[in-house]
């Protein structure tokens, strides 16, 4: 039986397009579901603010009268503004294993893209990098974390069918949590907060944090993340969205923030604990019983891993160690919590300022992953 792409425009469909990946991944035990609420959300022209400069389509591949893939096709006008792109994105996407619903998958999007003026495909990739983004290539057998994607090996094979080639690689990194600093790395964190009259804060609660600080943490993105693959600045809309999303429920503790003596932010670095099994448990939804596993998790009984979401230092500052400073902060935190490791999310295999961040502690390269890219 052929395959046919239907875009998705009733509620129904969209829950077939978040329940999808439930049914796929049933037997696997690395898949971590997305939060059916969130991406709901997130595809929503009313509650994300990236549509004021985005469009996208979610799309279902139906074969032999079941839902048989997933897809969204996007544009982000503000991406391609600024790297004089005519990019159409294709990202949300799965697919059971057959070569011809990945190929329909794409087709849809690049004919969607083409329709739009676009002549670039490139993917998988969300509206912003606080999305999941890049196609795993290795380690899947490692339990994903909640910011990053999953897919079956069979992906990599069928995107390489396509004729899809490598945009950028990212590498994920486990990092062991040492109980006590190196001396070395203690005595350079002095000598740098000395030398640069540098100075480690944390919030003093959620509304501190968000009164004072947030704000000024998305603003610091903006600027460190600037030219990094596909990145956009955040709207004042977006940062006060992840702002009323995100920070009150944020452990404080895991959030260093590294002033300079006029009081501006020139540092920051945010961790988690690790949600993957309280999201497992909890099949990507709340309720009835979901919100009890993520509570458990973030307060109560945090595993033994917790997730380095990030690190951004002000360009000025990047040679001057200042990750010092953000990492010994963050030590006496991590042991008296009861972590013992630390699982970065996706860092650039070029970009050496992070990656050369671990080379100080024991670790280890787990997983890989891309984004692909091809003419259209």
């Amino acid at each position: 039986m052929s395959v046919t792409i239907v875009p998705v425009d009733t509620c129904r469909q969209m829950n077939q397009f978040v329940n999808f990946t439930l049914d796929l991944y049933r037997d696997c035990p690395y898949y971590v579901p997305e939060l059916t609420f969130d991406t709901k959300a997130t595809l929503n022209p009313k509650k994300n603010p990236a549509f004021e400069f985005s469009q996208a389509q979610p799309m279902l591949a139906l074969k032999d009268g079941k839902v048989a893939g997933r897809v969204v096709a996007l544009i982000n006008n503000r991406v391609n503004e600024k790297w004089n792109h005519k990019i159409v994105r294709f990202g949300w996407i799965d697919f059971i294993e057959d070569y011809e619903v990945c190929k329909a998958l794409l087709d849809a999007v690049c004919s969607w893209g083409k329709e739009r003026g676009m002549d670039r495909l490139e993917g998988p990739m969300g509206f912003t990098d606080f999305d999941r983004e890049g196609a795993l290539t290795g380690g899947y057998d490692r339990i994903a974390t909640m910011a990053t994607i999953y897919n079956y090996p069979y992906y990599i094979e069928f995107y390489e069918r396509y004729g899809l080639e490598k945009g950028a690689d990212w590498i994920e990194n486990l990092v062991t949590v040492p109980t006590e600093m190196p001396e070395r790395y203690a005595k350079m964190s002095d000598l740098i907060s000395q030398r640069y009259n540098l100075q480690v804060r944390f919030a003093k609660n959620g509304r501190d944090m968000k009164k004072y600080n947030a704000k000024a943490i998305f603003d610091l993105l903006n600027l460190c993340y600037a030219d990094l693959y596909g990145f956009a600045q955040l709207s004042d809309g977006q940062i006060n969205k992840y702002v009323n999303d995100y920070i009150s429920f944020a452990d404080l503790d895991l959030i260093p923030m590294v002033y300079d003596g006029n009081g501006e932010l020139v540092g920051v670095a945010i961790m988690i604990p690790y949600l993957a099994h309280a999201l497992i448990r909890c099949h990507g939804r709340l309720f009835p019983f979901g919100w009890f596993h993520l509570l458990k998790a973030l307060y109560f009984k945090p595993c033994d891993t917790v997730e380095f979401l990030l690190v951004a230092i002000r360009p000025d500052y990047q040679s001057k160690g200042v990750n010092a400073l953000l990492v010994s902060a963050l030590q006496p935190a991590l042991i008296k919590k009861g972590f013992v490791k630390a699982e970065t999310n996706c860092n650039l295999v070029d970009n050496d300022k992070v990656i050369n961040l671990w080379n100080h502690f024991p670790h280890e390269v787990h997983k890989t992953r891309r984004a692909f890219v091809k003419d259209i």
